[in-house]
């Protein structure tokens, strides 16, 4: 066989260095996980070798792998983290190791844990460390997709070592990834160091000492068998009616997420079926190490009915091997390994009376119950954390060691700020209510409303994410999309008025000829930006059509959005043709307009453009800031960045440090109480793109940290401390209401979502350069 024995291999490196700090890639406790347990074991016993204790020692660090917007409360050993989704956060996690104490990084590999397709966002990190790698894959499989195949063999180019926990799998490794076999270490998962105690010792505490006890622990979901288990058991009581089946373990919390307790009712179903209420005990938790122990050293028998043959490792298994219990399981392939040499006994899949007979064999004949329990401590033996974890430190050693490449790390050190991780951009909800005509208004909850038909508004609002999503993701994919915004915002423009319409009937007949000022400024806002930054060259052409037709049409307008939009729009432009002399008299114009409207309304304690605080509030700032900062005028820096401040402060609940949004129902009048509710998605893109320009005018990164906060709203950092974002759908709900959530997910709302994700995603990257290079 093929591989790197590890005593023979390692036999130049029997002591281990203490000086070698290592760190740990990987989900990580308190997250409900099977590797996240064995990750922190392994940790601890690491620890143990340097002579440390995990939560005062300094030479094991943990970077843990987030799955939840809020994370999770890690003990100090984890030193960084990173959302799941979010492919930045792993080119910084590398950053941020190169730059660390650490000498080695052990990645506890599992596809689904690392976020992109099969986890392929791991890939940004693997490829961007400056130190030795070793890579423990938790799961090796012989008909890998594609994607999974080019995943491994790219991990294994960049591992000093690749560490599997079976005989199998190191012949997979060669065979089907082609990972050279110098690089593949066998080592066992870890287990527990317990003595060979009889199951009597611990039954008293959980008052089962009349009781044969078969157990069964792990996250429950299908495919785990259980099923077959409480089917068996009807057959079993009737022999041995003193058998309780213990099943330990709380729903994964990935199976719970989409089908609740779905699969755990269909099991309680089963025992009432089977009249096994007294026999059969669920135990609806994630319980801690050393109570796992005691369920594990008071069972008689251990069963593991899973499904699939192609399973590689069991930690589950494991532990009830090294604790010396009677083991039954189906076929898969760990199990045939583990279990050979007459430490367990194999029973065919979905196969509940085979099942029955094995227990009633088990439970009726003590001598060979405890002929498997001995052979299955004594192979346990060389399966405990201390000896498993001396093969890891060892490993790391030599990685070290062989590490021949030793590229120079940056001197530049990176400024990491409170910016908030970032969902992955999901454009279903978008696709969903977009025709060949343009998007729908509105939806009923998440299926699209045709009977209000369509706007100019949304359709240009749909226009710039698509844009935004090309430019930042490169997603040449919604070039469809564009061209049907696009179409739908030229059929607007009425060519005799010289403005665009607003209102469109599903029928595609218009409600009138001119839309709002407010309308006609965001689609002058929009083009001005495709102006500055087009797809492509045929676009550009439209657009800057488009834009210089109805520019010259503004002059009668009186709405501070319209002077708004249209400065900014006015200013992208500008930055593309600098010397078109009406756009630049236009915007010079209207910034003034904008200025004055401040002037003439502010006062002490009010500090607003108009005698109300209405919608869409923080582009007044934005178009301030943004004038002062290109036509070099501090008036317009001054009254942006006081006008915003005062705008941020009134919607800041400070004490629960969240935004509280003014509501639709009744503003925010001068002199008056803000109202609390309806609070729209609309007002946080703005606020943000605000926000960001008075950080580019002030440099204050307290500017950076509100936008993250504003943010935040969306993901349920708001008065009702409920999400927005509906991670299923890719919507957003339609705002918070006094009572509830509205459940439509609309076109706004879910455009105003996307148009602030996609910012944030922009403001990141120029924020990490910008960072970088200070």
């Amino acid at each position: 066989m093929l591989y790197v024995n590890v005593k023979n291999a390692l036999k130049k490196n029997s002591a281990v260095d203490n000086d070698i700090h290592v760190s740990f890639i990987s989900s990580y406790l308190p997250r409900q996980c099977g590797i996240a347990t064995f990750t922190n074991d392994l940790a601890t016993a690491v620890t143990k070798q340097y002579g440390e204790e995990l939560s005062t020692g300094q030479k094991i660090q943990v970077t843990a792998l987030n799955n939840t917007l809020e994370g999770y409360k890690y003990n100090s050993e984890v030193k960084f983290e990173i959302k799941d989704q979010n492919l930045d956060d792993f080119k910084e996690a590398a950053y941020y190791l190169n730059l660390s104490q650490c000498e080695v990084i052990n990645l506890q590999h599992e596809f689904g844990l690392y976020g992109g397709e099969d986890g392929s966002n791991i890939l940004s990190l693997v490829q961007n460390l400056k130190k030795p790698l070793v890579t423990t894959l938790h799961t090796v499989l012989a008909n890998p997709t594609k994607e999974q195949l080019k995943i491994i063999k790219e991990i294994g180019i960049y591992s000093s070592f690749i560490i599997v926990q079976s005989n199998r799998a190191v012949d997979m490794l060669k065979s089907i990834y082609g990972i050279a076999p110098e690089k593949t270490v066998f080592i066992p998962h870890g287990a527990p160091d317990v003595p060979f105690l009889d199951p009597a010792y611990y039954k008293d505490k959980f008052k089962l000492s009349d009781k044969k006890v078969i157990l069964t622990f792990g996250l429950l979901g299908p495919g785990k068998g259980l099923d077959d288990v409480i089917n068996a058991m009807a057959s079993v009581v009737s022999y041995y009616p003193n058998t309780t089946y213990i099943i330990l373990g709380a729903t994964h919390p990935n199976v719970k997420k989409v089908h609740g307790e779905e699969y755990r009712n269909s099991l309680e179903n089963l025992v009432m079926k089977h009249s096994l209420q007294d026999n059969v005990m669920f135990i609806n938790r994630f319980v801690d190490y050393e109570r796992l122990l005691e369920f594990l050293l008071m069972s008689d028998i251990y069963i593991s009915p899973y499904r699939h043959k192609e399973q590689i490792v069991s930690g589950t298994l494991t532990y009830a091997l090294a604790c010396g219990k009677a083991v039954v399981s189906t076929p898969y392939w760990y199990a045939e390994e583990l279990l050979k040499d007459d430490c367990g006994v194999i029973v065919p899949f979905k196969d509940p009376e085979a099942l029955s007979d094995t227990f009633k064999q088990l439970l009726g004949d003590e001598v060979l119950r405890n002929r498997y329990r001995k052979n299955a401590y004594d192979k346990g033996r060389n399966m405990i954390w201390s000896k498993v974890a001396n093969k890891y430190t060892r490993t790391f050693k030599k990685a070290v060691e062989s590490y021949k490449t030793t590229p120079k790390v940056s001197l530049l050190t990176e400024k990491f700020t409170s910016f908030p991780s970032l969902p992955d951009v999901n454009l279903n909800h978008l696709i969903n209510l977009t025709d060949n005509t343009g998007i729908l208004q509105h939806s009923i909850y998440s299926i699209p409303n045709r009977n209000e038909g369509y706007c100019t508004d949304d359709n240009i609002r749909a226009l710039l994410v698509a844009v935004l999503n090309k430019q930042v993701f490169n997603n040449d994919s919604v070039m469809i999309l564009i061209n049907i915004y696009l179409s739908f915002i030229l059929h607007a423009f009425n060519a005799k008025k010289g403005l665009f319409r607003n209102f469109m009937n599903y029928d595609r007949s218009w409600e009138e000829d001119i839309g709002s000022e407010e309308c006609n400024g965001r689609v002058i806002y929009t083009l001005g930006y495709l102006i500055n930054k087009p797809p492509n060259d045929s676009i550009l052409a439209i657009v800057k059509n488009l834009f210089e037709k109805v520019i010259v049409n503004v002059s009668d307008f009186t709405s501070p959005r319209s002077f708004a939009f249209i400065v900014m729009g006015s200013l992208y432009y500008l930055q593309r043709f600098s010397g078109a002399r009406e756009v630049n008299k236009v915007c010079r114009e209207f910034a003034e307009r904008l200025s004055q409207q401040y002037i003439k309304y502010s006062s002490e304690g009010w500090n607003w453009f108009e005698p109300k605080v209405t919608y869409n509030n923080g582009r007044l700032c934005q178009a301030l800031l943004m004038a002062g900062r290109y036509l070099n005028n501090e008036l317009y820096k001054e009254q942006g960045l006081e006008s915003l401040e005062w705008l941020y402060n009134v919607q800041l609940d400070s004490e629960k440090n969240f935004i509280s949004l003014i509501g639709n129902k009744g503003w925010l009048a001068k002199g008056k109480q803000k109202a609390k509710y309806d609070q729209q998605p609309i007002e946080i893109p703005p606020l943000i793109d605000a926000c960001y320009q008075a950080y580019l005018i002030s440099g204050n990164r307290e500017w950076v940290s509100r936008i993250g906060l504003l943010f935040s709203w969306f993901l349920g950092n708001n008065d009702r401390q409920e999400a927005l974002y509906d991670y299923h759908t890719g919507g957003c709900h339609d705002g918070l209401t006094s009572s509830v959530i509205n459940q439509n997910q609309g076109a706004e709302s879910t455009l105003s979502w996307l148009l602030a994700l996609h910012r944030m995603t922009q403001i990141r990257q120029e924020l990490h350069i910008k960072w970088l290079n200070n």
